[in-house]
């Protein structure tokens, strides 16, 4: 049986929700398909700078998500470290029910018209006037529209929440420490609640110290060198399931150049189009850009078609067809640049920071002034509002 959706969004990560949300702003429904079984929470928590806050602001969120978390001191730009679960809960609460479909695992795509048919792991299968893929570095929709699976850094992360039950007492600051091939920070998120990361390139036995939590706990505390031993302590306290590791990995960016960002009524946006390190904290406040413009985008494309009189069934079927493909280009369009500078700068200062020896360790002290700067550059960015009207 072939159930027919205006747009399906693969997908119910930042990237999706934010679209999700955006078009229902705009009036537009579409249906999210959430592979697990509830909103995924993993990574707990990320810095969200201002441009990430003006895309929030644009889809009417971003007064309740202030009011949760404090203000980090970072000049003259608004920086909040977000928890990924409040943020998710914040966008979902949003939408109408039954928007998100979980459980609901997309195997494959195929063409049939104008249309894709999207095959579901439980038997059904979607017909989609518009095919958005927000699901994650693995990405079925962005294999489909011929990108290769992201390429690995050699690094990786581990992430994590200390939650206190009293006040932890540090103060609203952008903690960060690296040297000798280890980067590692803490930033409060509220005053109960400490994130922090532990990035480094693991030889092969330390990648088997991953399978057991707390063999890499350890491992980390003795990796992180000369820091403050508050700072250890964030990690020491942290419960064995309240962090994650993971490899981390990119997307080249010359694939953005060159490959289908959009192909006819399909597109990408978030991780499945421009993965990238968390070096520059905008991986997720770039997939939040990416759901206002996605919105944008179509909403100018399917509002603008449906004020338009058209004779006969198929002729209505290939206007609608050309609006959408040109919608999705001009999206495609308006965030291919962004992404191959946020993942070439994030690359570049991974390198940098990640350097092992003597001599790197002296280099990157005169290095920070212009590594802020990179960070603070990016951060000042305004995707714009919902509507271009």
């Amino acid at each position: 049986m072939e159930v027919v959706e205006e747009i399906v969004i693969v997908g119910a990560g930042i990237a999706g929700l934010t679209t999700s949300l955006g078009l229902h702003r705009l009036g537009i429904r579409s249906l999210v398909l959430e592979t697990s079984e509830s909103l995924r929470t993993t990574g707990f928590a990320f810095s969200t700078w201002t441009n990430a806050w003006k895309a929030l602001d644009a889809i009417g969120i971003g007064e309740s998500l202030r009011r949760q978390h404090e203000t980090l001191r970072r000049g003259d730009h608004e920086v909040r470290c977000v928890q990924r679960k409040l943020l998710l809960e914040a966008l979902a609460n949003e939408l109408p029910s039954g928007t998100i479909r979980f459980s609901s695992k997309v195997v494959s795509i195929e063409e049939s018209g104008y249309f894709k048919l999207l095959h579901l792991a439980d038997g059904t299968i979607l017909k989609a006037k518009v095919l958005v893929g927000c699901d994650g570095v693995n990405s079925v929709v962005a294999k489909w529209l011929g990108f290769k699976p992201p390429a690995f850094t050699g690094r990786h992360g581990i992430r994590g929440r200390a939650n206190y039950k009293n006040s932890h007492g540090f103060d609203p600051n952008f903690m960060q420490f690296f040297g000798n091939g280890v980067r590692s920070g803490a930033i409060p998120c509220d005053d109960k609640t400490v994130y922090w990361f532990f990035t480094w390139s693991p030889t092969n036995q330390e990648k088997e110290l991953e399978k057991n939590p707390a063999e890499i706990k350890q491992f980390m505390l003795s990796k992180l060198g000369n820091i403050p031993d508050e700072i250890k302590a964030v990690i020491k306290n942290t419960e064995l399931d309240a962090f994650v590791s993971s490899p981390l990995r990119f997307r080249h960016p010359w694939e953005l150049l060159w490959g289908n960002i959009s192909k006819g009524n399909v597109c990408v946006a978030g991780d499945a189009l421009h993965p990238m390190t968390p070096d520059l904290g905008q991986g997720g406040c770039s997939a939040i850009e990416d759901g206002v413009v996605l919105a944008r985008c179509l909403g100018e494309a399917l509002l603008k078609n449906s004020r338009q009189e058209m004779k006969g069934k198929s002729e209505q079927g290939k206007e609608e067809y050309k609006k959408i493909e040109m919608g999705l280009n001009k999206f495609a369009n308006e965030r291919r640049w962004r992404g191959i500078d946020l993942i070439s700068t994030g690359y570049m200062v991974a390198l940098m920071q990640g350097s092992e020896g003597k001599m790197m360790s002296t280099l990157n002290k005169y290095l920070v002034p212009i590594l802020a700067r990179w960070l603070l550059q990016k951060a000042d960015f305004d995707c714009g509002k919902l509507s271009s009207i």
